[in-house]
């Protein structure tokens, strides 16, 4: 099993990239295809079309994580990794590794479902999102979802995550006015899709601000509620996966964060 198992038990890194790319991928497929599906079967019924979307999306996210969560903790989303390395469940360099590997997968993600629907494999959204409502709604979106994520860490849920994140997502389509992109690797990815689910790339400085003042917001909230949160305890975001807060040799993960 050498380099398929770190000297601590847990995935080596790449195993974690792969995991995270292959589950980025599947995530911004399943948003953005189900998305063409949507304007497809349901063409002019904006509240129809939207309902077929999240559905897809929550379910095609409990699934994902279930799949993926075990190898790399089932991340997809570069906000959950940096407050993972900041409350010291992922090491800071495995978490700079981890960004462009979930980029690079929503990215293809993209192109993926535009080939499913016999699209242009790349085509650029012109549907502009930036707007004050918008930024306030992916800022609470981005901090719900984190929230959500460590509290169930710190009360030793984590196995509840796939469900409960699936829920909260597909619950924030609704509730916010930017139907929870939540995600800056998914909103850069949804720039390469002209279709019900896609944003302008005008739009998307103000996405990913957005969702980083909201993984801001959501750090400070849960030291404040769940002050106890160890390295261990957020080595199991999302999903346990590995030997959870242990070291693993070689790989820059580090129970301290470093």
């Amino acid at each position: 099993m050498a380099g398929v198992v770190a000297p601590s038990g847990g995935p080596v890194l790449w195993r974690r990239l792969l995991a995270e790319a292959a589950g980025s991928a599947l995530l911004a497929a399943a948003v953005i295809g189900s998305g063409i599906a949507a304007e497809r079967l349901s063409p002019g019924a904006t509240g129809l079309e939207l309902l077929e979307n999240a559905a897809a999306t929550a379910a095609g996210l409990f699934a994902i994580i279930l799949m993926f969560g075990p190898v790399s903790g089932g991340h997809f989303n570069p906000v959950v990794s940096l407050v993972d390395a900041a409350f010291g469940g992922l090491g800071w360099r495995d978490a700079a590794a981890y960004l462009p590997a979930q980029v690079a997968g929503c990215v293809g993600g993209a192109v993926l479902a535009n080939l499913m629907f016999a699209r242009a494999a790349v085509s650029i959204s012109a549907k502009h999102r930036a707007s004050p409502a918008h930024f306030l709604s992916e800022v609470v979106a981005t901090a719900g979802l984190i929230v959500v994520i460590f509290a169930l860490a710190r009360t030793g849920r984590t196995r509840s995550a796939p469900a409960a994140v699936g829920a909260y997502i597909g619950a924030a389509y609704f509730f916010t006015s930017s139907t929870s992109f939540a995600n800056p690797a998914i909103t850069v990815g949804r720039m390469f899709s002209a279709s019900f689910a896609g944003i302008a790339p005008s739009s998307v400085p103000s996405f990913i601000a957005a969702q980083v003042i909201g993984g801001v917001a959501a750090y400070g909230l849960i030291k404040a509620l769940y002050p106890g949160v160890t390295a261990a305890e957020a080595a199991d975001v999302i999903f346990p996966h590995g030997s959870a807060g242990t070291p693993a040799a070689g790989d820059g993960r580090s129970a301290a964060g470093g």
